[in-house]
């Protein structure tokens, strides 16, 4: 079922926003490492900004328009975009460790994370298994498929940071070993139909969207997942017992990550050059963002991990590229806010923004 159209914005908002507050905090987490100045602490801000205010929003949208938020559940478009809520969650909460110390604070987000990733993960799947029609494959399938694969590994991330008693609970280890081998699982299900999707069937400019970034953001952060967990296997038998096979397949998730980033540059200028798509603000593109800021974090734990230093020249460089990439969008936003469009909207948008700000 297609959700009509409606000039509304809150209605229409898509569940997928919160990939702004995954793409600032990873971004934010980036400049961090490499002791970037100012740029850290302003994003974090920006992004407890963000997170509460699209919290607001969507519990708004629940409430006054039920219907189209529960629709969303089932669609094959919309409905993957409900684990940007976990993945932004998750991603906040390293913030709070990382950036600030705030272990308490993180951990309860942690909590969080994992509560409403069990709810979208048997939400969100049991009401695409069951809906009746269903797309075709061409149709229903694309890159924001791989969020949940994100969302899973994301817990990785932040329980690896905030577990307590990591160190001595075999339970907590093997909890975060299975979720990060589960994550795996999942993209090689969803990229196995993707890539069928991309090689079979007519690709038009319009198909490419910003999500299929997420393809190589999916494995940046199931390398950063496993790179921390060789950085913590020395307080675990269990991790300790899998060390090689954590390095091998850690190391194979940066590979694959590696090898997506020129298909997808390719594929971005045919795209916008061969084909001539119009490049315009989409809240999609917080999803193009997010990978690049992963895949610094990534590289530069991954050398930390394996001991090769060549990994953090490459952090690095990705890292100005994340930060670029990120004030290109932020800026799109900001022109796009519907406060400051509003003596261009028509009478029925500007009621409904009076709601929203």
């Amino acid at each position: 079922m297609t959700t009509p159209a409606d000039p509304r914005p809150l209605a229409t908002m898509p569940p997928a926003y919160f990939a702004m507050v995954m793409a600032t905090g990873i971004v934010a987490i980036a400049a961090y490492l490499f002791h970037v100045p100012v740029v850290p602490t302003l994003l974090f801000w920006i992004n407890v900004v963000a997170y509460v205010a699209l919290w607001t929003f969507t519990a708004l949208r629940m409430k006054r328009y039920p219907d189209r938020f529960f629709a969303d559940f089932a669609s094959h478009e919309r409905g993957p975009g409900f684990f940007t809520v976990v993945a932004g969650t998750a991603v906040l909460g390293v913030e709070l460790i990382v950036q600030w110390h705030l272990h308490p604070h993180a951990m309860a987000l942690w909590i969080v994370a994992a509560v409403l990733w069990v709810v979208f993960t048997y939400a969100v799947f049991t009401a695409i298994t069951v809906r009746d029609p269903k797309p075709t494959l061409s149709e229903g399938i694309n890159g924001g498929w791989l969020v949940a694969v994100v969302a899973t590994q994301s817990l990785v991330v932040l329980g690896a940071f905030a577990a307590p008693r990591v160190g001595r609970s075999e339970t907590v280890a093997l909890m975060l070993v299975s979720l990060w081998l589960a994550g795996g699982m999942l993209y090689i299900w969803m990229i196995s139909l993707i890539f069928y999707r991309y090689t079979f069937f007519r690709f038009l400019p319009s198909d490419l969207m910003p999500p299929y970034w997420i393809n190589m953001g999916a494995m940046a952060i199931s390398t950063l997942a496993g790179a921390l967990l060789i950085l913590i296997a020395g307080r675990s038998q269990l991790l300790t017992a899998v060390l090689p096979f954590l390095k091998g397949f850690t190391l194979f998730y940066w590979a694959t990550a590696t090898w997506w980033i020129p298909m997808l540059l390719v594929l971005g200028v045919w795209r916008h050059v061969v084909r001539r798509f119009p490049l315009r603000y989409d809240p999609l593109y917080w999803g193009l963002v997010f990978p690049l800021g992963m895949y610094a974090t990534a590289s530069y734990r991954l050398g930390e991990a394996l001991s090769l230093n060549v990994l953090f020249t490459i952090a690095r460089g990705f890292m100005v590229i994340a930060i670029i990439a990120w004030s290109v969008t932020f800026f799109g936003l900001l022109r796009n806010l519907p406060f400051l469009r509003l003596g261009r909207r028509s009478a029925v948008e500007k009621v409904e923004l009076r709601h929203l700000v």
